[in-house]
């Protein structure tokens, strides 16, 4: 059942000038991109910042268990959820900026990351088409520091608004303050669970170049013959490619890549291209090596297998599947067989990349 946040004696308006509602018993599966069923026991959600500070300064509420939610695309429930849920639906896009040097885009942390992407590109402020249809909210972004074909968060990252969910402190985070890494932040170390991010402001570079490092972009370059692609042009290939690779969660249920790529030192990789000389690898600046962890999974006959409800897909076999009816253990069953028969064979122990609830 529903109910105000707010107490009787301080009926704080929000930011939209409407009380909080906690409501009682929800179900996340149309939250969460695998389709895997739980319920929350508690579920708020924020639509400003006001909305989470007055969550934080609830009676109630205010030193509550959190579990922040945003596109629930990088989730794996394997459970109900005692924590309360912070479902966030914080919207918004605008220029913040131009400069010579590069365009200055914000979006609120609720807002759909590829059609955010869409809209930077449509005017021509170029620089995220090769992070096209990667599924979550913008406000997701950073936490995973989320990246494909060459590019990352933190190459475009200005800065971010959060609130920290302790004091109810509004807070600017630089890239510095978030502690990027591979697939990392600082929200998945020391901040996770503390601080609530509510607007992301990136900075997109003028004057633009095309990033074509990776084999699949290489290959539409030697198809089309265009050896310079302006960035619509980029961001359709990307778009293409992914679809023939990925299943699109309103489909098949997944959350993308389940793992993350692998890096090794150099020592490391030329023994395994020892072992398989086809091993698909990239060469990283450090001089360690960054190994395709759906090339290893497949290598070990995992493509097209299932456990349960749960699958590896059939195209890809970085992607795990909810053939329908999949609980979150039966996906969690599967990840961790694959986990062992790659460790087995190559000596690699794969991390995933969702968070396991």
């Amino acid at each position: 059942m529903p109910f105000p946040c707010a107490s009787p004696e301080d009926p704080r308006p929000t930011g939209a000038g409407a009380a909080l509602i906690v409501e009682s018993r929800v179900g996340l599966r149309e939250f969460n991109t695998f389709g895997l069923p739980a319920v929350a026991q508690h579920l708020v959600r924020v639509r400003s910042a006001a909305d989470v500070r007055r969550l934080v300064d609830d009676r109630t509420w205010g030193r509550a268990s959190k579990f922040i939610l945003g596109g629930g695309s990088n989730v794996v429930f394997t459970r109900d959820t005692e924590s309360l849920v912070v479902k966030v639906e914080i919207m918004g896009r605008r220029l913040v900026e131009t400069t010579e040097t590069a365009w200055v885009v914000e979006a609120g942390a609720g807002e759909d990351w590829p059609e955010f992407v869409q809209w930077t590109l449509e005017p021509g402020w170029s620089g995220l088409e090769t992070l096209a249809l990667i599924p979550g909210t913008v406000g997701a972004a950073p936490v995973q520091n989320i990246g494909a074909y060459g590019v990352e968060l933190k190459d475009r990252f200005e800065s971010l608004d959060a609130v920290d969910l302790v004091t109810g402190r509004s807070v600017v985070l630089d890239a510095a303050a978030c502690r990027f890494g591979y697939r990392d932040s600082a929200f998945k170390q020391h901040l996770a669970g503390r601080s609530l991010i509510t607007r992301v402001r990136l900075r997109l570079p003028r004057p633009w170049q095309p990033v074509l490092g990776y084999l699949d972009l290489e290959r539409k370059v030697a198809e089309t013959g265009i050896t310079t692609p302006d960035s619509h042009t980029l961001f359709d290939w990307v778009c293409a490619i992914r679809r023939a690779k990925l299943p699109d969660p309103a489909v098949l249920g997944n959350a993308g890549s389940f793992f993350k790529n692998p890096v090794v030192s150099a020592e490391q990789c030329r023994d395994i291209i020892g072992r398989d000389p086809e091993v698909v690898h990239y060469p990283l600046q450090d001089g360690s090596v960054k190994l395709a962890a759906g090339w290893l999974i497949d290598a070990c006959g995992w493509k097209g297998k299932t456990v349960g409800g749960a699958g590896v897909h059939e195209r890809q076999a970085l992607v795990l599947v909810n053939r329908g009816d999949a609980s979150g253990g039966e996906v969690v069953t599967l990840a961790r067989a694959i986990q062992e028969s790659v460790y087995g064979r190559f000596g690699i122990r794969l991390e995933p990349e969702p968070v396991v609830l």
